[in-house]
Order: C-alpha cells, then sequence, then structure tokens
C-alpha cells in the first residue's frame, strides 16, 4: 500500500481493508482504462461530485422521509443486499443507468438522492453528472463496504455485499459468507459475469 502511493498521482490513494480466510485475488493487476467505469455519456468527469457523507450521517438520511435512497448498482447486487428503503433502479448494466434517473428527475427535484454503492467508485462518475442536471445528491463516503466497517452490526443494512472477487459476497461483519456466483447469476444474460467470476475463482 505505501509503495503504491509513492507513485505518481496516488498518493491520495484510498485503501479498503478486510481480514480474508484465503486470498481473494490470484494477483495484483494495474490496468489504465479511459473510463474506470463504462458510463455511455461523455464530459462527466467525476470531478465535481456530490456530497460526501460519512456512515453516521447516512443513517440520519435513511430516516429523513425526504431523502430518496438510490442504489447505483445492478439488479443481480440489489437482490443480494440492500439499504432499507433502498430503490432498485433495475439496470442490468452501469451505462443503463442515466436513463433511469431521467425519468425519474423531475419527482426528485427539492429532495435529497441519497445514492451508494460497493466502495464508491460509481458514485463518484452518476453523483458529478446528476448534479450537473440538478439534482442534490449526498453519496456515501466509500460505499457500502467503508458504512458496514463503521457498523458491523449490519444496521439499517439487510442482507449480503456483492463482492468483485473469489468471495462473491460478505456478510455486513466482513466475512465470505459461501453465496455461489452460480446462486448469483441465474438470468442467460447474465452468463458472462458468471464466467468471469469463475476465471477469478478457477478452483471454486
Amino acid at each position: 500500500e505505501k509503495e503504491l502511493q509513492l507513485q505518481p498521482g496516488l498518493a491520495d490513494l484510498h485503501s479498503k481493508h478486510n481480514t480474508c480466510e484465503r486470498r481473494p485475488f490470484s494477483r495484483f493487476k494495474v490496468s489504465v482504462k479511459r473510463e474506470i467505469v463504462a458510463f455511455g455519456i461523455p464530459g462527466v468527469s467525476g470531478v465535481d461530485t456530490g456530497t460526501h457523507v460519512s456512515p453516521q450521517r447516512w443513517r440520519e438520511l435513511l430516516a429523513d422521509p425526504d431523502t430518496v435512497v438510490l442504489d447505483n448498482r445492478n439488479t443481480f447486487e440489489f437482490k443480494l443486499g440492500r439499504f432499507r428503503g433502498a430503490i432498485d433502479p433495475g439496470v442490468a448494466h452501469f451505462r443503463d443507468f442515466p436513463a433511469y434517473v431521467e425519468a425519474h428527475r423531475e419527482a426528485w427535484q427539492g429532495k435529497t438522492v441519497a445514492m451508494y454503492c460497493t466502495g464508491g467508485i460509481r458514485c463518484e462518475k452518476t453523483a458529478a453528472w446528476m448534479q450537473q442536471r440538478g439534482l442534490n445528491v449526498a453519496q456515501l463516503d466509500g460505499g457500502i463496504l467503508n458504512y458496514l466497517e463503521a457498523f458491523p452490526d449490519g444496521a439499517d443494512w439487510q442482507g449480503e455485499c456483492y463482492v468483485f472477487d473469489k468471495r462473491i459476497a460478505i456478510d455486513a461483519a466482513g466475512r465470505e459468507t459461501g453465496t455461489t456466483a452460480e446462486a448469483v447469476f441465474t438470468d442467460p444474460a447474465d452468463a458472462w459475469r458468471l464466467a468471469r467470476a469463475r476465471r477469478l475463482d478457477p478452483e471454486g
């Protein structure tokens, strides 16, 4: 971690720590990509993003009736676990998310859209764009993983959290649950995701 932070542009790298019974990744790999997540809308940098809120403030927002709690993940992730009162945008791909927001943007005017994803990466992109579209966005700083680290009892969280490594899913305490990729990816349209998960853990 310290070695990474010495690299150009990585001094402010935010790392997430989790104790595992086995190595969740087979190897360390860094790739340079045009977009870290394909959003489909040009000109969104993620610099002018929404207000980052702490896990403690997030719980207050969940209790506010004027808050719209929006899941910024795919439906298969939402089905596995979600925050209390969260909305599933029903998207199969990240690039489908803007269309859902546009369809509800007028109804959300004057409210706080409290948005979350697994680690906060997707929210950086979508929150910036939603702010441009005139919405008041509060994004959970560090995502679900940061929240569960602050509240390992899983307060206001329901179910498991999908993670993009060999573990597939973790509980509120950060432990691997035993949920399999086959149990998550039951839709034939998700066959490519199942294949990717199997490549991560060829020994199953």
